[in-house]
Parts: C-alpha cells; sequence; structure tokens
C-alpha cells in the first residue's frame, strides 16, 4: 500500500476526527471517559474535532496520512516547542464539544486534563498529542509515515519529543523511535494509567 502524509487542511477536520474517533474506540482512557460503547467512537470524534480545531490546528503540527485510493487512513497531532498553554478563551471554546463529547463524565475530563498538564515537562519540545490509524491498516507502515518527517525534524534542529503512551503494548513501539518511559502517571484517580515517555534528539550516525 503506498501511503501519502501531508498537513491537513481545515476542511479536513471532521474527517480527521473521524479517524481519530474510531482508533481510539478501544483505548483504555476512551474508554473510561466514554463509558458508552455503541456511541464511543462518535462521541470520541467530537471530542478529536473540539481539540484539533481550537487547540492543535493553528499551530501546523496536524498530519493526515492517505491509502492509495485516496482514503484518509490515519492521523498525528503534534504542537510545537513555541507552543503556550491554551488560554481561558481557548478553553472556553472548547467547552460545548467537551459537553457533547463527555456529558456526565465532563467533571472526570477535566481533572484528567489538569493531571497530565501538571506533570507535562517544561523543557521546549515537540508534544504528540496523538496518532491513530484505522484498523484496517494497521501493521501496514501508515504510523511510521506518520511519525518518521516530524521526528526526523526534531533531530535536525536538536529538539526533543514527549507523549503519553495510554496503552502498555505500544510501549515498545514508542521505543524503537528513541522513546523512553519516564514514569507511570496515574491521571485517572484510580483508573487506567499512562506512561509519559520522553525523546532526545537523535545524532546521524
Amino acid at each position: 500500500m503506498e501511503i501519502t502524509v501531508r498537513r491537513a487542511e481545515p476542511a479536513e477536520i471532521p474527517m480527521l476526527a473521524r479517524v481519530l474517533g474510531t482508533a481510539f474506540d478501544d483505548d483504555p482512557i476512551v474508554g473510561w471517559l466514554i463509558r458508552d460503547e455503541r456511541n464511543r467512537a462518535r462521541r470520541a470524534a467530537v471530542m478529536f474535532e473540539t481539540l484539533v480545531r481550537h487547540e492543535f490546528f493553528e499551530h501546523g503540527g496536524t498530519d493526515v496520512a492517505f491509502d492509495d485510493a485516496g482514503a484518509m487512513v490515519g492521523a498525528a497531532v503534534w504542537l510545537p516547542p513555541d507552543h503556550r498553554q491554551s488560554s481561558y478563551v481557548t478553553t472556553l471554546r472548547t467547552l460545548p464539544g467537551m459537553v457533547r463529547a463527555f456529558r456526565t463524565r465532563l467533571v472526570a475530563a477535566g481533572q484528567l486534563a489538569e493531571r497530565i498538564q501538571a506533570e507535562h515537562p517544561r523543557e521546549p519540545h515537540w508534544y504528540l498529542g496523538f496518532v491513530g490509524t484505522l484498523p484496517r491498516v494497521r501493521g501496514r507502515g501508515v504510523a511510521h509515515a506518520l511519525l518518521g518527517p516530524r521526528l526526523e525534524r526534531c533531530d535536525i534542529t536538536g529538539a526533543p519529543a514527549y507523549l503519553e503512551s495510554s496503552k502498555r503494548d505500544n510501549i515498545p513501539y514508542y521505543e524503537r523511535y528513541g522513546f523512553e518511559v519516564t514514569g507511570e502517571l496515574d491521571a485517572t484517580g484510580g483508573g487506567p494509567p499512562l506512561w509519559p515517555m520522553w525523546r532526545t534528539a537523535q545524532s546521524a550516525s
């Protein structure tokens, strides 16, 4: 399968969100927040669309992958090192979408975000907020095509990178790219954990 990766366009945000919603349907943290299994992917897509549109997109780190038929099959959403914490106005803009996505779990979602933010590294870095691919293309190099160019840029510019893995099984995959686990984060108050991972820029060998 031939994979094409490029920066997302504004009109593609809804499709990007649906792809991520499907990709994260089996994610432990998403499942903890959205208990409704039948509508989890749809409601997660609302969350992703809200976050990408208001928190991520303007910073230029939103990439999408297409298969050889032109269908979107994956996405990676980054924040650059010069990004600053979201403003109060931005938070207000996300509120309607967050209510639609989380409903009675809105407070839990807010507490989760606060705990994650409290542990976020202060050193400037590229932050991988989300990366996901459709189940039908997993294992076919889509995630690699999405991650590779940004990590190469990190290496060229000497910038570190950071993510939180919500699945223990994904840790070895990220380790292949030079990420290292820095601990275990209980952002859910006794629910599923997260594994923060830090990547120092790699020098050419």
